[in-house]
């Protein structure tokens, strides 16, 4: 007997056969008529969010937030749909072509993955990003949320399938796992036979719990303790403006502003500054000993406190020697996300971004556009911070692999 689990992915299986064979006029209406059917059906899908909200009664808020559809949510989660409709078809060519000595043609194609599976924590948005890349790149795709966001990501699913059916397609391109205790994640992670890919989004533990026992391939996205760096030249209002951005705008995502390092030149006149702006807009802060003897209005970090991503209005402020010593300390505690230097110095900004290890780095611009969006990638499927085939915020490109085919007439090797 065949597990749900299991169901599920032969299921993807056959439906992503499908999907590859869709042109791009089709794959592109069908991702309009879902924009469009996520328009219409917005308040059943509020009905089914609230019902989420009054379970989600242990989040905080910026976590609230996350899991909250609302009309401009919806919209905004319809139109960035739409967006992934009018990007270049992934799949098309021209191919690199080459031809053999004996004399057949080789032709290197860009393929879909096939079957990828998307594992994700209180992020309802995710359920019709996902969607669309995948079925964009010509992928079926097994989606399975947190339980926070278990009857958001229904309505949302039961939308985009019905879609599906009403172009006589397979629905099972887009299927949801609705099993949100453990079992069904651990099944997953181990579903070789059927799943070519496996993206997982969440806390930095729940990143590294995927990764370390998966056996399917794993795409590793990335938490993000992220890191600003404010040089002895920065132009100071400047980079308040850039620090309140990156870390107030939206705290619960991955590319908000968890950490602050100020050059020790600068610390006594521009700390007190940045800290009262932070304040004001409701962010605790700790700090190192050389930050709290400067501004009293710090409590005293921890240990833990450096690689803590927060996900919230808390920030961590570390006072350092030199550019050195802050690329240092990043490499030391970074999760390969994305890294900020506010200054001027072109030595620094050039040694800050040849040597911090991350997937993105800035020089006076806020890690808030860390994003597939931001980027011109239209929806993203994660950013990644591993070094492997896909790195930074992924679009359609990092969903697609390679297809040698070699065409002939009887050559044989000697």
């Amino acid at each position: 007997m065949m597990t749900t689990v299991e169901k599920i992915g032969q299921q993807a299986k056959e439906a992503a056969q499908v999907v590859a064979q869709l042109s791009i006029q089709d794959r592109n209406q069908i991702l309009l008529s879902m924009a469009e059917a996520l328009r219409e059906q917005k308040s059943a899908i509020m009905v089914a969010n609230q019902t989420d909200l009054e379970n989600a009664t242990a989040l905080s808020g910026p976590m609230r937030n996350r899991l909250t559809l609302d009309d401009a949510t919806i919209e905004g989660i319809a139109t960035s749909l739409a967006a992934v409709a009018d990007l270049d078809d992934p799949l098309a060519g021209p191919y690199e072509n080459w031809e053999h000595p004996s004399g057949f043609k080789i032709i290197k194609k860009t393929v879909p993955l096939g079957v990828v599976a998307m594992v994700y924590e209180a992020r309802p948005n995710v359920t019709v990003d996902a969607a669309a890349l995948t079925f964009k790149s010509g992928n079926a795709v097994i989606l399975r949320g947190g339980k926070e966001a278990i009857h958001s990501n229904i309505a949302l699913a039961q939308v985009l399938r019905s879609v599906l059916t009403d172009h006589q397609l397979n629905p099972n391109i887009i299927q949801l796992i609705t099993d949100t205790t453990h079992d069904s994640v651990n099944e997953l992670l181990h579903l070789r036979q059927y799943v070519d890919v496996l993206i997982p989004r969440g806390s930095g533990s729940f990143i590294d719990f995927v990764v370390t026992n998966a056996t399917v391939p794993v795409i590793e996205t990335g938490a993000g303790n992220t890191h600003i760096f404010v040089d002895e030249d920065a132009d100071q209002d400047q980079a308040i403006e850039v620090i309140v951005n990156a870390k107030t705008q939206k705290p619960a995502v991955c590319n908000a502003a968890e950490k602050l390092l100020i050059h020790e030149k600068i610390a006594a006149e521009f700390l007190p500054k940045v800290a009262s702006a932070l304040i004001e807009a409701g962010v605790e802060l700790r700090g190192d000993d050389q930050a709290v003897a400067i501004d009293g209005r710090l409590s005293l970090a921890t240990p833990i406190d450096w690689d803590t991503e927060y996900n919230d209005l808390i920030m961590a402020i570390k006072v350092v020697t030199d550019i050195d010593a802050a690329i240092d300390w990043i490499n030391a505690h970074t999760t390969h996300h994305s890294e900020t230097i506010l200054g001027k110095n072109s030595q620094h900004v050039a040694d800050f971004m040849n040597r911090v290890d991350a997937a993105v780095v800035y020089q006076n611009v806020s890690s808030r556009f860390t994003d597939g969006f931001e980027f011109g990638f239209g929806a993203e499927i994660g950013i990644s911070t591993q070094k492997l085939h896909a790195r930074g915020p992924m679009g359609l490109p990092a969903l697609t692999t390679i297809k040698y085919e070699v065409f002939g007439d009887g050559q044989t090797r000697h």
